[in-house]
C-alpha cells in the first residue's frame, strides 16, 4: 500500500479592492451576471464571468426550471457559451460570485462538482491553466491557480 497526500493552496483575500482593476472588472461581471440568474426553486443566484485570451468577457448565470434541481450553473453557462462561439481561444480566468436571496452569503462559494468536471475538461483542453476567482455576495475572495488545484484527480479525456 501506498499512501498519496494531496495538498491544495488558496490565496484569500479580505475585499476586492486588492486586485487589478482587469479581475475588479472581471469580478463585476460575474456580480452583474449573477443579477440576472433564473433561481426560483433554489433562491440560490451564481453568476460567472470569464476572459478569454482575445480579451473577450463571457459571462453567464444559472438557469433552474420546473424539474428542479435540473438547470444549468453560471460556470457552465458562461463556459460552454465560450467553447461554441471562440472554440479555439483559451479561457484564462474565471470569477464566480454566488449566494442565497435568502440569508447572506459572506463566505466563498466555489464551483459545483459537476462545473468542476467541466471546467477542468476545458483546462485540459487548452493545455493550461484557468484562474478562479470565486466569492460570496460579499466578504473574502478565494483565487485558485487553476481548476486542478479544486479538482485533484481529474477524470478526463487521457484515461479513455
Amino acid at each position: 500500500m501506498k499512501k498519496v497526500k494531496i495538498e491544495t493552496s488558496f490565496d484569500v483575500y479580505d475585499a476586492i479592492e486588492e486586485f487589478d482593476i482587469p479581475i475588479q472588472n472581471l469580478i463585476h461581471k460575474a456580480a452583474e451576471a449573477r443579477k440576472k440568474a433564473y433561481a426560483p426553486y433554489s433562491k440560490f443566484l451564481v453568476g460567472a464571468a470569464l476572459e478569454l485570451e482575445n480579451g473577450e468577457i463571457i459571462s453567464g448565470n444559472n438557469q433552474e426550471n420546473a424539474s428542479y434541481p435540473s438547470g444549468l450553473c453560471a460556470e457552465r453557462t458562461a463556459v460552454y457559451y465560450a467553447g461554441a462561439e471562440f472554440p479555439n481561444q483559451k479561457i484564462l480566468r474565471m470569477a464566480i460570485v454566488a449566494g442565497s436571496t435568502l440569508n447572506p452569503t459572506t463566505k466563498p462559494i466555489p464551483p459545483c462538482g459537476a462545473c468542476r468536471q467541466a471546467l477542468s475538461e476545458y483546462e485540459v483542453k487548452q493545455n493550461a491553466p484557468m484562474e478562479l476567482y470565486f466569492m460570496g455576495t460579499s466578504g473574502q475572495i478565494a483565487v485558485s491557480n487553476s481548476v486542478e488545484n479544486i479538482l485533484p484527480w481529474i477524470f478526463d479525456k487521457t484515461v479513455l
